[in-house]
């Protein structure tokens, strides 16, 4: 049945007989958390963190936004690197933390005079619940199954395979947009 749930899950075992045989591997991840910006503790730390400041993880995937909510009286918010995630403050005390790639990272919220309102730490991983990796040897390639697995370009990939599989997929993209020379 093409499109069915279990396409994708006949198409993984053949993928993993093939493994098998030919000595791959796959592999794949799903990271959870719950995602919340936490209040760093009350006005006495004037901007330090200190040892007993709870922080809890946001996490996120790789080309994913996840919508938080700020401290109230933030008028400024710090992402640590922003080549791993990104912040976009919006209207009524709202933010989006968008995955650039893998890693970790932190996330600062202060108020109008400097002083620490909050501080999070970032992870961003891999959108693998749908992502199903092919190891061969030392080349890499990724294929997105939901529900049939297709070739899709993630970090990590191999040069070749990351090149070719960008290379249509921006092809694509560009003939769609008119944006092709002609």
């Amino acid at each position: 049945m093409p499109g069915s749930r279990l396409s994708k899950s006949f198409l993984a075992l053949v993928f993993a007989g093939f493994a098998g045989a030919a000595g791959l591997s796959f592999s794949a991840e799903l990271a959870h958390a719950q995602a919340r910006l936490v209040p760093a503790p009350g006005p006495e730390n004037q901007g330090d963190v200190g040892r007993d400041a709870k922080i809890d993880a946001v996490t996120v995937t790789v080309d994913h936004a996840k919508v938080l909510r700020l401290p109230e009286r933030a008028q400024t918010v710090i992402i640590g690197n922003p080549a791993i995630a990104d912040v976009t403050v919006q209207p009524n005390g709202v933010m989006v933390v968008t995955g650039k790639s893998y890693g970790v990272t932190n996330l600062i919220a202060l108020d109008a005079t400097g002083a620490l309102l909050a501080e999070s730490s970032v992870r961003v991983g891999a959108a693998s619940d749908s992502i199903l990796t092919v190891q061969r040897g030392l080349e890499r390639e990724s294929y997105s199954c939901t529900p049939d697995c297709q070739p899709s370009a993630q970090l990590g990939d191999s040069q070749r395979y990351f090149s070719e599989v960008g290379g249509q997929a921006g092809a694509r993209s560009a003939a769609a947009t008119g944006a092709v020379k002609k």
